[in-house]
């Protein structure tokens, strides 16, 4: 054998051994790490969506809950525009749709390439079928089973529901425990953002085995493969039991769509319970949950009325003449009127160069009369006696210029303006920004639950806090996780013969035939309450000022049950624009409540 020969056998035999040491390295040494990645790239971690907490009312009616959706599922890749194009068309997207997917398109180019992504939310059954017809088209897509929230009632209680909308990145950044994925939708408005850590429940997770179009492998050697691994089954989220009335809620949210803006409250008088809350215009949360496109999220916001602001607790308004309680209160316990004492009410008062003046001549009235009749000269002379300090003292009191406490939707604190405020803004106090707070008027500043929880207090004596949550249960019921109960912010410091005098004069003002809100009286129930007219600022095009209209209640007047606020922006008169809401909203409440026939023969009686 030639030594040429020879040395080609040892070169052939070391590329062998090397091969063989190579396969050996690979197959041996490092089985477990290929094994390992190649586990990885054929088994996928997929999220199984959990059923988010249901929101109801304080009977258990469904206000909030789920149902079962499909999505389209893309990966991250740079799909060109004519293979999108060619799925529109294919299953039929909506011109609505696409514009959903072009902003979650935008959205997932800050992804990493293959990382999936919701393309488009809650498919038709017929976008279903075709998609289906159409996968071996489609092989970049995938559906993906989930569910969706659903409002059954639409735009009922929208303000107070909330809404659902996609996480933000800086949610996702900050997101701890269970981390949110970033198609995740959460609460962000309403009792949807309030109770989100107990609505929102954990999410399971499935392995599943797939090929290399990362379609989904369902072979017997998958479960033996997977074993007990391969699926942790996902944690309802816990229901919410509100304290709202369905029944009352659909005759307040009635109401109020007849006007073009407005608010209303409804409170328990014993217990701060919202029974019915809202504000108007609404908006459909089933519309805007999710990804609200551009065009759509521009029309919200530019809409005048504001639909997307929460005018009961979030916007503050001046009160007019239903902040004249406060007024009245101060002056009783700080000792500048006697009830008795009478006042001339020429229709005018001038002081300095300004004229304050009053609907009409109401001559001589005494307290009483005065609300009754609603006599702003009244309300000045003794804000002359009490000045701006005292009546903001007691104003506070009644928890005006301070937040409620529900908490909910950015809750202001409106506005009552004492010396030191002004002082605080570098304006010099004036003698005449008493007489103009004295009768809501001024820098005097109030949300209508203000309005609603201050007459519940004159109502009983109590401050209550207002409370939106009867409960919170696990399993439909089986287990109450949280019980909420009736709390007090403070007993008022008022001697209980100037509630009751208060009480009287409020009575007066629906059913004495002087009385300002007389004529939308009822006839079943005695109501004390008192009208509002709170000027404002001209309109844009209009050439007289549009006042704010009010009405504040609680009923029935000799054991109250309710307390009721409503306003409605620019409605003119108090009496015409808010009190036959008020009333219609008392009267379905008393009419329909089993405790209370007594009650109605008692108020017929006594009304003969």
């Amino acid at each position: 054998m030639s030594t040429r020969y020879r040395w080609l056998v040892l070169a052939v035999a070391a590329v062998f051994l090397v091969l063989i040491g190579r396969l050996w390295q690979l197959q041996v040494l490092r089985a477990e790490q290929y094994r390992t990645a190649t586990y990885g790239n054929m088994v996928q971690k997929r999220p199984l969506p959990t059923l988010r907490g249901r929101l109801l009312d304080r009977q258990g009616r469904v206000l909030a809950d789920n149902q079962p959706a499909y999505s389209l599922v893309m990966r991250v890749v740079r799909e060109k525009p004519d293979v999108l194009a060619e799925l529109f068309e294919t299953i039929g997207v909506s011109a609505r749709q696409r514009r959903a997917a072009a902003a979650r398109l935008a959205r997932a180019v800050r992804r990493r390439r293959g990382d999936p992504f919701v393309l488009i939310r809650e498919l038709s059954r017929d976008q279903l079928g075709r998609f289906e017809m159409h996968r071996e088209r489609l092989k970049a897509f995938r559906v993906a089973s989930g569910v969706r929230r659903h409002y059954p009632n639409g735009r009922l209680a929208a303000h107070v529901l909330g809404y659902m909308s996609l996480v933000s990145p800086a949610e996702l950044a900050d997101s701890r425990g269970q981390p949110y994925l970033p198609d995740d939708l959460v609460g962000r408005f309403g009792a949807e953002r309030l109770f989100e850590p107990y609505l929102r429940g954990v999410r399971g997770i499935e392995r599943v085995v797939v090929d290399a179009h990362g379609s989904r492998v369902d072979e017997p050697w998958v479960d033996q493969m997977l074993g007990q691994r391969r699926r942790h089954a996902p944690v309802p989220g816990d229901d919410v039991r509100l304290t709202l009335d369905l029944d009352l809620q659909r005759v307040v949210d009635d109401e109020l769509s007849r006007v073009e803006a407005g608010a209303a409250a409804v409170v328990d008088v014993e217990s701060g319970r919202i029974l019915a809350m809202s504000s108007a215009p609404a908006f459909d949360p089933n519309l805007i949950s999710g990804v609200l496109p551009p065009q759509e999220a521009k029309a919200l916001l530019e809409d005048p009325r504001r639909p997307l602001l929460d005018k009961a607790v979030r916007e503050h308004y001046f009160p007019g003449s239903v902040f004249k309680v406060a007024t009245a209160i101060a002056a009783l316990e700080a000792g500048v009127v006697d009830a008795k004492e009478t006042i001339q009410c020429t229709g005018a008062l001038k002081r300095g160069r300004s004229r304050f003046r009053c609907t009409h001549q109401h001559g001589r009235v005494d307290l009483q009369r005065a609300l009754a009749e609603s006599c702003n000269i009244y309300f000045y002379r003794i804000a002359e006696r009490l000045g701006i300090d005292r009546l903001a003292k007691y104003a506070r009191m009644l928890g005006f210029g301070s937040p409620t406490g529900l908490g909910l939707n950015g809750e202001v604190a409106g506005v009552v303006p004492d010396q030191t405020w002004y002082r605080g803004r570098s304006r010099r106090y004036q003698p005449g920004f008493a007489l103009n707070a004295a009768i809501g008027q001024g820098d005097v500043k109030v949300t209508a639950l203000q309005v609603a929880t201050a007459y519940a207090a004159i109502a009983n004596g109590t401050l209550m806090l207002p409370r939106l949550v009867e409960r919170i249960e696990q399993g439909s019921g089986e287990l109450v996780v949280y019980q909420s109960h009736p709390r007090a912010r403070q007993q008022l410091p008022v001697a209980p013969q100037t509630l009751e005098l208060l009480r009287r004069a409020l009575t007066a003002a629906v059913h004495d035939r002087k009385g300002t809100a007389y004529a939308v009286r009822l006839k079943r129930w005695k109501v004390a309450g008192k009208t509002g007219t709170a000027q404002v600022g001209r309109l844009r095009g209009q050439s007289a000022q549009q006042e704010h209209a009010w009405f504040a209640a609680f009923a029935p007047a000799e054991q109250p049950q309710i307390a009721v606020a409503v306003l409605v922006e620019h409605g003119g008169a108090g009496a015409k624009a808010a009190a036959p809401i008020a009333m219609k909203i008392i009267e379905r409440y008393l009419d329909s409540s089993p405790a209370h026939p007594q009650l109605a023969h008692t108020a017929e009686h006594r009304q003969r």
